[in-house]
């Protein structure tokens, strides 16, 4: 007999079970739910009676433990409490971490906003001032629990699992030889420095996960909050342009960030380890949720022969970036 696969944790989060999720945080809903856009979590809009709506954050199972989560939520308050823009986790009876039948919760004020505009120069600016405040914030104390940006767990765990049944056969051997090549280039930049601070980062910071309102950004989900060199926040900031047009946008951002925290110059030799260290992630990322059915149906370009293809021609063009002279601070 066939045994059928079990479902996946996320298809209970029906309307009905997410709204008494809801009220039973004490919330009365006006039974209105619309799901925003999110994948590794689900995130939906809950209508409140007679009140603004609130937004209703449901953690993956497995993923973050309690104290990982708590960590993530108290790192928002210290922030807030410094005057920092962010949006923090609600709290209910003096609790940010909601639970209900398995799942963990955090509810959070629903905030308006745009994108920032990366090839605006004040925006840059403003964005480089509100990370140096950030940080410096981030380096009072490390993370206990949360984990840290490593080569182990975005480079090496990466490749093994997308080498356990993903890449096709035709394309492992370009693949293995391919990505030992980027590993030795990223080990070796990092063992040039190894005595770069590491320090509590926002982990993610695209700009999806900042909002621009009233001419400051506001910083949202920290789920990726975790260990790392302050530049893994600021290189993503800086567009794929040409390099010159690169080297004024970091230019803008470090002016920012200077006026409240220090930059260590050396970690412009870590943007494109970290940024090929992303790539690999992403791509293993993708893998490990394919049993989600979300991401069959939103991913369906993955997984393909021609992905598999474009991945490993965009793998070496990184190869290529990876000995190419570093920014200047201009």
């Amino acid at each position: 007999m066939t045994q059928l696969s079990q479902p996946h944790p996320f298809e209970r989060l029906m309307p009905d079970f997410i709204l008494d999720a809801i009220e039973a945080q004490g919330f009365l809903s006006d039974g209105r739910v619309l799901a925003l856009n999110s994948y590794e979590n689900r995130v939906y809009q809950i209508g409140i009676d007679e009140n603004v709506p609130i937004i209703a954050k449901f953690y993956r199972p497995g993923r973050w433990t309690d104290a990982q989560i708590q960590e993530e939520h108290d790192f928002c308050d210290e922030l807030v409490a410094q005057d920092l823009s962010v949006v923090p986790p609600m709290r209910v009876q003096g609790q940010s971490l909601l639970h209900y039948q398995g799942f963990s919760i955090a509810l959070y004020e629903r905030r308006g906003g745009r994108a920032p505009d990366l090839d605006n120069p004040d925006h840059l600016y403003q964005l480089g001032r509100t990370l140096g405040r950030m940080h410096l914030v981030g380096a009072a104390k490390p993370f206990t629990h949360r984990p840290t940006l490593d080569m182990q767990s975005f480079g090496y765990q990466s490749i093994e699992r997308l080498l356990s049944g993903f890449i096709p056969a035709s394309l492992e051997p370009a693949y293995r030889s391919l990505t030992q090549d980027l590993m030795q280039r990223i080990e070796a930049a990092f063992a040039l420095y190894p005595d770069i601070r590491y320090l509590r980062v926002h982990g993610d910071c695209h700009g999806g996960n900042l909002l621009w309102r009233d001419d400051l950004a506001h910083f949202v989900d920290f789920d990726d909050a975790r260990m790392a060199p302050a530049i893994q926040d600021l290189w993503m900031l800086l567009s794929e342009s040409e390099r010159t047009q690169r080297e004024l946008q970091l230019a803008e951002v470090l002016a920012g960030y200077e006026e409240f925290a220090e930059f260590d110059p050396r970690e412009l030799h870590l943007i494109e380890p970290l940024r090929t260290l992303r790539m690999l992630h992403y791509s293993a990322w993708l893998a490990r949720r394919w049993e989600d059915p979300a991401f069959p149906l939103n991913f369906p370009w993955f997984n393909t022969e021609r992905y598999w293809g474009e991945h490993i021609l965009q793998l070496r063009e990184q190869l290529s970036a990876l000995n190419e002279p570093v920014l200047r601070i201009l």
